[in-house]
């Protein structure tokens, strides 16, 4: 059976972390209680000792316990943690991890659990599992389960909260994936409401070529995940039709996927190919949520709790410039491709957005500031046309598995 890591602060909760431990125990599966408590005595004894996080944090556990500095603590441990978890996991040593907490736990815990591979078993029973757990949980697949009640002593309630938080870690580690088809190349695609269509038909053609496509939402955290995905090394090609979250990185919108979105595929020379979808549009909230900056913008009232500010020349003259010098971090095969007639449903001609003279600006900077060697290929057509998803489709899969772009630029045709 399994190996399961009980991780915690056993000074504070190693009551509820041995009861879990022993959960699993009578599950058949064994348990690894790892000890990331500082500043008391653990109250049950770890497998897995508080020296061995300290030593991985390059701290000393005897002075840091001395100045009693439970923020530094959390610190020294949140640094250690990662290191510790992710070398027992290589070395085949756990199959996954349980971790019960509070605040300064659940940011230990959690930090641990994002330092191992996706598809490992990480479970944290935390107090803030109810709220914004998105610092948490980052771009890995951490389940949080709310505690309801503190993780302050066993009762009525935490005895069945916590025994079933046992049975689900047993139950990941005991799944398995049923046997199908052989796996197939992976190609990531980033998508919107307003580039679905595209995305849709460019994904119907690389899947009847033999790929397999996992579409992630440009909503910022799936930014960062497809993102984390390249950089894992299972990814053959980026299909990035989407890369709207630099306009909200850039003007302050609320779907930011951070400075270094579009850098993955680049610096690990896997291929791409990269569109202006939606970056005609910056995100908020309800209309309440603009801030007052922005008053007398173009909007558009996408629903009741989404609000899209049209970008302006002076904007994406700065996006093109950035996404160009995305491109040019690439060791790998990069084309950009350009639909001259809308960048989204909403920026064709008639529609809300629509604006030659800011998209003119986008293409122009793009163009202006892009490696003379990265090819660019321009479509006399919207970004939802069927013709320009197949050459998406088409160009990525002659970059990935033709031997390149061949260093020449391309105009194409509608």
């Amino acid at each position: 059976m399994a190996t399961i890591a009980v991780l915690g602060t056993l000074d504070t909760k190693g009551e509820e972390h041995a009861y879990v431990a022993e959960q699993i125990r009578q599950r058949g599966h064994t348990p690894l209680l790892m000890d990331v408590g500082t500043l008391e005595a653990p109250h049950v004894p770890a497998d897995v000792g508080r020296e061995v996080f300290a030593a991985a944090a390059g701290v000393d556990l005897a002075a840091l316990v001395a100045r009693r500095d439970r923020g530094e603590a959390v610190a020294a441990m949140t640094r250690g943690a990662p290191v510790v978890l992710s070398r027992f996991h290589a070395e085949g040593r756990i199959a996954g991890v349980i971790s019960l907490g509070g605040g300064g736990g659940t940011a230990i815990c959690t930090a641990a659990m994002r330092a191992l591979p996706v598809g490992v078993p990480k479970l944290m029973v935390s107090t803030l599992a109810s709220g914004n757990t998105a610092h948490y949980v980052g771009v890995k697949d951490i389940v949080m389960m709310p505690s309801v009640v503190d993780v302050a002593g066993l009762n009525r309630l935490s005895r069945v909260l916590l025994a079933q938080a046992a049975g689900a870690i047993c139950g990941m580690v005991e799944a398995r994936v049923p046997e199908g088809a052989p796996d197939r190349p992976v190609i990531v695609a980033s998508q919107f409401g307003n580039t679905t269509a595209c995305v849709t038909a460019a994904r119907q053609v690389l899947e009847a070529a033999g790929f397999e496509v996992m579409i992630f939402a440009a909503t910022g955290n799936g930014g960062r995940t497809m993102e984390s995905l390249v950089e894992s090394g299972l990814v053959s090609g980026v299909l990035d039709i989407t890369t709207t979250e630099w306009a909200d990185e850039l003007v302050g919108g609320v779907l930011t996927a951070g400075p270094t979105r579009c850098e993955a595929a680049a610096r690990r020379g896997v291929p791409a190919i990269l569109t202006p979808g939606c970056l005609d549009m910056v995100n908020f909230g309800e209309p309440a949520s603009v801030p007052e900056r922005f008053r007398g913008r173009r909007f558009y009232h996408h629903n009741a709790q989404v609000t899209l500010m049209r970008t302006t020349p002076e904007e994406n003259e700065q996006l093109g410039r950035i996404l160009a010098e995305k491109c040019n971090l690439s060791t790998g095969p990069v084309a950009v491709l350009i639909p001259l007639r809308g960048i989204s449903v909403i920026s064709a001609p008639g529609q809300p957005f629509h604006w030659p003279e800011a998209d003119a600006a986008l293409f122009a900077s793009w163009k202006a500031n892009l490696r003379k060697d990265i090819p660019v290929i321009e479509y006399d057509g919207a970004i939802n046309d069927p013709a320009f998803a197949e050459l998406c489709a088409r160009t990525l899969m002659g970059s990935s598995f033709a031997g390149g772009f061949g260093g020449t630029r391309a105009a194409g045709l509608g």
